[in-house]
């Protein structure tokens, strides 16, 4: 009995000092693995964050191009027809979308869907106003009704998409 005693005087203590080592190891490589999650967070985020900002950017730029005002300065020249003026438009519309399709990696669905919403909503205002014109109508005539018709909006459907885009990038920051 005197010798379970001596083993146990020596075994109790060692078995204590195990457990604490080990819970204090333990915590401490939980502790390093968290602190290194967060370095490689923080890394990732100083990384990603320019670049979502300059995908924002882009779009912005995309939508200030697809504008109605942008595109007929940009497209309309001298002497075009209502049919040539509106394949221009919608062939600049469809370049200027396929140039800007990859940053919708770095954007919210939601984003992303108002701004195909807007391409889509100037692409119907387009043909809308091309299909009430008569075949011999001018580039100016088309034009002209583009315009009148986007004034009767309450507001552009690009400039709606740049709004929502400028509160998610004032949200991102």
């Amino acid at each position: 009995m005197e010798i379970a005693y001596d083993i146990l005087k020596i075994i109790l203590p060692a078995v204590l000092v195990f457990l604490t080592a080990w819970l204090l190891f333990s915590r401490m490589i939980r502790n390093e693995q968290d602190r290194r999650r967060q370095e490689i967070v923080l890394q990732n985020s100083r990384t990603i964050v320019p670049i979502r900002l300059q995908a924002y950017e882009r779009i912005i730029l995309f939508l200030e191009r697809i504008s109605m005002e942008s595109l007929l300065v940009r497209v309309n020249r001298q002497g075009m027809t209502a049919g040539q003026l509106h394949s221009s438009l919608l062939n600049a519309i469809r370049s200027e979308f396929e140039h800007n399709l990859s940053q919708q990696i770095y954007m919210s669905q939601q984003s992303w869907e108002v701004i195909k919403n807007a391409r889509s909503n100037i692409i119907k205002i387009i043909n809308t106003a091309a299909g009430v014109l008569p075949e011999t109508a001018s580039g100016v005539d088309l034009s002209r009704n583009l315009l009148e018709n986007v004034m009767t909006l309450d507001k552009e459907p690009t400039q709606a998409a740049i709004e929502f885009v400028k509160s998610e990038v004032a949200r991102l920051l």
